[in-house]
């Protein structure tokens, strides 16, 4: 495994490998964490409301597919009350927090290049290039939704081509089409470290639900990090960038 370089006054960049990578967002996310707890809270309390509004009881869908005794057979989820308004409102929910996501994106270029982080700044995708992040989502939700009806395993193989585009938009300013085609240029060139820092970033983000189902707080904000270390080890790290408040 390559060492990324060490930290100095600005900040480290780790080396194109998928091992260097997911260290450099390790020693990343260990600053930063507990703005992605912030972050999966605030989804989590929008999935709660978004349930309560719907009607879905996701327990009670769980403890009827347990019933089934491993026969689907007669299980349907559209049937289940609530489940479709639910699926739709959790996709827009999706969508509308996107910009969040990018904000701890953005904390984490200022815990690497040792500036003063302010709470405010999690939310500075609500405000910079805040219409192309939802395009974005939107098009990275579309093109993820065809490969996953299509069958699970394509979606590993396209999400890798997709890693470097919220950075892109956070950091050059670009439009949604262009952090589109730009991530799937630089990933398609290096396809393998690619893949491998997406399976990976991927592991570790569902671990807190494979070791303790609420752990996944603390965990699923990590593959937000790969994708800066990721940015920085292709394109560079990010100029100091500072936006109006």
């Amino acid at each position: 495994m390559s060492e990324f370089n060490e930290f100095d006054q600005q900040g480290s960049v780790p080396n194109r490998d998928t091992g260097s990578i997911i260290s450099h967002a390790f020693e990343m996310y260990k600053g930063v964490f507990l703005y992605g707890v912030v972050a999966m809270v605030i989804y989590i309390i929008g999935g709660f409301i978004i349930q309560t509004v719907s009607g879905f009881n996701s327990a009670s869908m769980m403890e009827e597919m347990r019933d089934a005794g491993g026969d689907y057979s007669n299980f349907s989820y559209w049937n289940a009350p609530g489940f479709s308004l639910y699926l739709s409102l959790s996709g827009l929910l999706g969508i509308l927090l996107a910009p969040l996501y990018v904000g701890l994106i953005y904390i984490v270029n200022k815990y690497n290049t040792k500036s003063q982080i302010d709470f405010a700044d999690l939310f500075i995708g609500y405000k910079q290039n805040f219409v192309n992040i939802l395009i974005y989502s939107i098009l990275s939700g579309i093109i993820s939704s065809v490969a996953m009806m299509l069958c699970f395993f394509p979606v590993i193989f396209v999400y890798p081509l997709l890693l470097l585009g919220y950075p892109i938009l956070l950091f050059e300013n670009a439009s949604a089409t262009e952090a589109l085609g730009k991530s799937f240029n630089i990933a398609k060139e290096n396809y393998g470290t690619f893949l491998g820092t997406t399976v990976l970033g991927a592991l570790i983000s569902i671990a807190g639900v494979i070791l303790c189902g609420i752990g996944v707080i603390l965990t699923a904000p990590f593959m937000m990090v790969v994708m800066y270390s990721a940015y920085c080890a292709f394109l560079g790290k990010p100029r100091q960038i500072a936006f109006k408040k």
